[in-house]
């Protein structure tokens, strides 16, 4: 008898870890589990197009000295408010006064040899030698390289001093101070008019075709992952964009909601746009989750798992697909 209870409460035992096998383990290889339900309703479908891009400005400019020499004062600051106009900065103009001088010596030096060349060969306009052409034809260029180098020379001196070409933020300021000397390539100071910021994508040419100037916008910037901007396209390229693989074009979109609490979006910020290129309203739709294919077509399953209802997709969007065919308003329907 002693035995015989044994037997009975290890077969218990036995039974008891195989039904938590069969409930817990089964699932992890493929056991039957609940199936997930939704419903078809009825509203509106968009698709959209979503493209990245990042914010720039129209009025942007990064601006350097037309030659080479020392800083004599930088007059701004990084976050001044400028004019257009404005003066910004300013190169030391004794060596470049002192280079406007001997171009203008070197030009009247030069105007001189030509008034004398002429004057030796002014009853020769019939029988100038070619001895005499030559000497003539060598100290006209001499003038005209005399002339033009007075015109570079009053051009540097006028352009040594930085102005602003509009009116905008400084955004940048070179770390430089009066006396160093700086170079024509240097950057010395960049300008920005946020009232011009757009945000800009790129749009391949199956895409391209689908937008229009006026199309209203909805931008997701990363540095703002809980807040939607608005805003509208203004411009579609005409031609694809250079350095660019295949026919890429460039489209821009006004943010149309940028105002101060907006202040805070930056030139090179990333993000994404997002276009509705297709709506349709008070149709049946259903989740894209739910919608599946085979060689027949699609369909989804009504009233269980095991029955198929084909179907008809129209538009198709992130969170909703239209579908027609023998589907109602309200039916369950399963993953």
């Amino acid at each position: 008898m002693g035995k015989f209870k044994k037997w009975i409460i290890a077969g218990v035992a036995l039974a008891a870890v195989a039904a938590i096998g069969i409930f817990v383990v089964g699932p992890m290889f493929g056991g039957s589990k609940d199936a997930e339900t939704s419903t078809i309703e009825k509203g509106s479908v968009a698709e959209e197009l979503i493209l990245s891009g990042e914010v720039r400005a129209d009025k942007d400019a990064s601006l350097t000295f037309s030659t080479s020499g020392k800083v004599s004062w930088i007059g701004v600051e990084e976050g001044d408010e400028v004019y257009k106009g404005q003066a910004l900065a300013k190169l030391d103009t004794t060596n470049l006064n002192s280079a406007l001088q001997r171009a203008r010596s070197d030009l009247r030096a030069a105007e001189a040899s030509v008034e004398k060349v002429h004057d030796d060969v002014k009853n020769h306009s019939s029988d100038e030698t070619f001895a005499q052409k030559d000497t003539r034809t060598t100290y006209e260029a001499a003038k005209d390289k005399a002339y033009e180098a007075v015109i570079q020379a009053e051009d540097n001196l006028r352009n040594s001093t930085l102005h602003s070409p509009f009116g905008g933020i400084v955004s940048f300021v070179a770390d430089i101070f009066p006396g160093v000397g700086v170079f024509y390539t240097d950057k010395i100071i960049q300008i920005v008019d946020p009232e011009t910021i757009f945000f800009e994508v790129s749009a391949d040419q199956n895409e391209i075709i689908k937008l229009h100037v006026g199309q209203e916008v909805k931008m997701a910037l990363d540095s703002f992952p809980d807040q939607d901007f608005k805003g509208e396209i203004v411009f579609l390229g005409l031609t694809p964009k250079e350095d660019e693989a295949g026919a890429v074009y460039k489209v821009k979109v006004k943010v149309t909601d940028l105002g101060v609490e907006n202040s805070k979006i930056k030139i090179g910020m990333t993000g994404d746009a997002k276009f509705v290129v297709s709506q349709k309203d008070d149709v049946l739709f259903a989740s894209p989750k739910f919608v599946g294919s085979d060689t027949k077509g699609k369909f989804v399953r009504v009233g269980s798992k095991d029955n198929k209802t084909y179907i008809e997709v129209g538009v198709e969007g992130e969170e909703r697909v239209e579908i027609t065919g023998s589907v109602s308003e309200g039916d369950t329907i399963y993953d």
